[in-house]
């Protein structure tokens, strides 16, 4: 049996978060203008790497679907990143489009000839994120997700994969969420978290005998641009972004999964953010232990290799 999840009680040891340098290596986190994209390319950043960030906002605009004015560009993602000790390097991409996502990694081997962590990050979720169900009352952009929350995630690792290969140690991370197994928004999100799960583990098949992983990260709710703008209007809401994990939470947990010795022994299965924080020993950037979600929205399925 495969498609293992990270366990509480792992005897991996723990990795000393603050020892861990990404200085030398090279990243690819696709949607990073904001977010969690945002939060893990400027950990990355933070580290020492050189971190291409990627989106479509290279100004700042009004927002039509909250009302509000966008927080980021790519440039200023970019920028934070350098001013943090690595190198950032803005690219817009529309991941909607083959051709784009082709070119980002041409000119990834280009100047850097390798990749060493390639997260999957960049989805859409339509303008009516928190309408309650059922879907055909939506708008039918939700269903856009299968192009940019999943068909660009396989687009990016075809293109990126001959980078990957080339690197003495590379890591493929696609960011998916507790949705795979229960309810969350609607039916093409569940869809889409689900097939990102399958895509992880069948990738780490064809990736296995090149020393490249590739996992599958569940962070929990995280207190996000958008969700502090929607769910603060929530009953309860603020406790809930209390409580929410940062953007910078799965940042810290590429971190410690790529400087893991072990690593490979994880590819091709789920990560929930919460028990690899406990596993390596570190808490979130503003000092609290987010909680596993694991018993209140599920566990990671189980998926077999052909014996």
């Amino acid at each position: 049996m495969n498609g293992r999840d990270l366990v509480k009680n792992s005897t991996v040891p723990s990795i000393a978060l603050g020892d861990v340098s990404l200085a030398g290596k090279v990243a690819l986190v696709t949607g990073a203008t904001r977010g969690i994209g945002k939060g893990i390319a400027t950990v990355l950043g933070e580290r020492g790497a050189t971190v291409y960030v990627t989106g479509r906002t290279t100004a700042v605009t009004p927002n039509a679907t909250f009302g509000t004015i966008n927080s980021g560009t790519i440039s200023e993602v970019a920028e934070a990143i350098t001013a943090a000790g690595g190198v950032g390097i803005a690219v817009r991409c529309d991941h909607a489009d083959d051709t784009h996502i082709k070119a980002l990694l041409e000119r990834v081997k280009a100047e850097q000839g390798h990749l060493d962590i390639l997260v999957n990050n960049a989805t859409t979720l339509g303008p009516d994120l928190f309408a309650p169900p059922p879907f055909w009352k939506k708008s039918l952009a939700i269903a856009d997700q299968f192009i940019v929350g999943l068909r660009s995630a396989f687009v990016a690792c075809y293109y990126a994969a001959p980078l990957l290969i080339a690197a003495d140690k590379a890591l493929v991370v696609n960011i998916s969420y507790y949705g795979a197994v229960s309810y969350h928004l609607d039916p093409a999100y569940g869809a889409t978290k689900a097939g990102l799960d399958k895509l992880t583990f069948d990738m780490a098949q064809d990736f296995e005998p090149y020393g490249v992983a590739v996992v599958s990260l569940w962070p929990g709710p995280t207190a996000t641009e958008r969700a502090k703008a929607l769910v603060s209007e929530l009953p309860g809401g603020d406790n809930i972004l209390e409580n929410s994990e940062t953007p910078k939470f799965s940042g810290l947990v590429i971190a410690s999964l790529y400087a893991d010795p072990e690593l490979m022994s994880k590819s091709g299965n789920v990560v929930i953010a919460a028990e690899a924080a406990l596993e390596y020993g570190f808490a979130d950037s503003n000092g609290k232990q987010p909680a596993s979600l694991r018993e209140q929205k599920g566990s990671p399925r189980s998926f077999f290799k052909k014996g």
